[in-house]
């Protein structure tokens, strides 16, 4: 990609991140000045469908009928296409206002990607939020019989999504994401959904604690090693691989992520009871679930933690490895992002391992100056296999 091709288009990136993020769009607005992305954005402050009609009454748009049944865009009138180009240009924007207020980090990331990857990686976060607000959601926590009832809804406009019937403008986006990119499998879309059952209580998969590495793993697997096989097919791969070739070095990047997430937060998850660091683990350095309730940081703890780091940065370094078998105009936003999150795991060392009194962060100002360093790291690498 030409963006990533050349040093001062890197800067470029730099310069718009040192903009900072885009305010959410004003709120308060006329109801009957209502635009479609206002009606989005109400949607995602209540966790409900967006209460927005469709931009036109025929079949070729969303309401539950085939998006791209017609399979010719050609075939409509063009008033209707306008407004489904729109309606679908509009979605885009507010899936990439979601990935910018959610996902820091994320959306750097995406800032380096091409603009049609960009969008497609917006979109694919946007659904894997909505889920996860779908499982935190007041209505989800007040009753599980209802949760339930609603991720099996959930699941069902899953597949109606990849059978091309979008029920609201944002799933309308996954569909288009789909469409440009037909190798997006529903797979791990639904072992996403089953990642986020395994933290809720009282569901058939719920887990409060993890006896072994091999359990915590696929819980990793499932809420971030998916996000690995998502977007992959967007991605794309370097001449010479294909994406099986690329797909393990994928997962092991959203292990990783996920591995790096629960050590910044152990602190985090004793208030909600909660402890991700396999059993079998802490019986090794003679660490108790009472001493991580309590908070308490002594030297086995810090060796547990050193431990946990360590297997982190084992998957940190298979997905680097992977970084050569991705399309050229992709690995410099991988690359960015894994070094920006692994950073957290240097931050974690520097605060003396202590998750419960510091957060491990990385600020904007060092993820700035990591970029030109992501940038030379990805000149090195052949543009293709016979490279």
């Amino acid at each position: 990609m030409g963006r990533q091709a050349t040093l001062g288009l890197c800067t470029l990136a730099l310069s718009m991140a040192v903009q900072g993020l885009r305010a959410p769009a004003a709120r308060g607005r006329s109801r009957a000045r209502a635009t479609p992305r206002m009606a989005i954005e109400e949607s995602i402050q209540s966790n409900a469908p967006p209460r927005m009609n469709p931009p036109s009454a025929t079949p070729e748009t969303f309401g539950g009928v085939n998006f791209y049944e017609l399979g010719d865009a050609s075939l409509l009138k063009p008033a209707d296409q306008w407004r489904q180009d729109s309606t679908i240009a509009l979605a885009y924007k507010e899936c990439e206002r979601i990935t910018e207020s959610f996902a820091k980090t994320f959306y750097l990331g995406t800032k380096l990607m091409t603009p049609e990857k960009a969008k497609a990686t917006w979109a694919v976060y946007t659904w894997c939020r909505r889920t996860d607000d779908l499982v935190d959601s007041p209505r989800a926590t007040m009753c599980k019989e209802t949760m339930l009832n609603d991720i099996a809804d959930w699941q069902s406009r899953l597949e109606g999504i990849f059978a091309g019937r979008p029920k609201d403008s944002l799933d309308a986006a996954l569909v288009d994401t789909i469409k440009r990119f037909p190798s997006v499998d529903i797979g791990p879309f639904d072992d996403m959904v089953k990642g986020m059952l395994m933290d809720i209580p009282g569901t058939p998969l719920a887990q409060m604690r993890y006896e072994t590495w091999d359990e915590l793993k696929l819980y990793c697997y499932r809420v971030a090693g998916t996000v690995g096989l998502m977007t992959l097919p967007i991605m794309g791969t370097a001449e010479g691989y294909t994406e099986k070739d690329a797909t393990e070095a994928a997962l092991s990047l959203g292990i990783a992520l996920q591995i790096t997430n629960i050590l910044r937060d152990v602190g985090e998850d004793t208030v909600r009871g909660r402890i991700y660091l396999p059993m079998e683990d802490l019986r090794r350095f003679g660490v108790s679930e009472e001493q991580i309730m309590e908070g308490v940081v002594d030297d086995n703890y810090k060796a547990l933690i050193r431990f946990e780091i360590e297997r982190a940065n084992s998957y940190y370094e298979a997905a680097e490895a992977g970084i050569a078998m991705l399309h050229p105009d992709a690995r410099m936003p991988v690359r960015a992002s894994l070094n920006i999150y692994r950073d957290i795991l240097r931050q974690l060392a520097e605060n003396d391992y202590d998750n419960f009194r510091k957060r491990a962060y990385v600020s904007k100002f060092r993820k700035l100056l990591m970029l030109p360093e992501a940038w030379l790291q990805v000149q090195s690498v052949p543009k293709g296999k016979s490279g």
